[in-house]
């Protein structure tokens, strides 16, 4: 799985692509953690290039939205693919990690 990262106007960006599985969960995990290590704690995770997410991935996205919350910030995710949005709504996780329609909209008005 790729991951980059990228700083935005207010927040930073993680995007994986393929598949978020456990092979890249702790990749995903620990760009979060040097993310809010380095004070950014306004991070949205990208998932339009993510194909298929597993419960890795899942805890992944979790444990960063606990870590980012505790650092005074927040974790949001964007543009979810029709397949990574039914995992999330089976696992009533869309309650928690909202997927936004794009990037850009996830911080929108805050």
């Amino acid at each position: 799985m790729e991951i980059t990262v990228r700083n935005e106007q207010g927040y930073s960006v993680i995007a994986p692509q393929g598949r978020f599985t456990a092979v890249g969960a702790p990749r995903v995990k620990r760009q979060v953690s040097d993310l809010l290590e380095s004070g950014q704690n306004r991070i949205v995770v990208d998932l339009s290039g993510v194909d298929f997410i597993d419960s890795s991935g899942l805890g992944a996205l979790i444990g960063g939205l606990k870590a980012a919350r505790v650092a005074g910030g927040d974790l949001r995710v964007a543009a979810s693919s029709e397949a990574v949005g039914s995992v999330l709504r089976l696992t009533n996780l869309d309650r928690v990690l909202r997927n936004h329609s794009s990037v850009e909209s996830a911080f929108a008005g805050d």
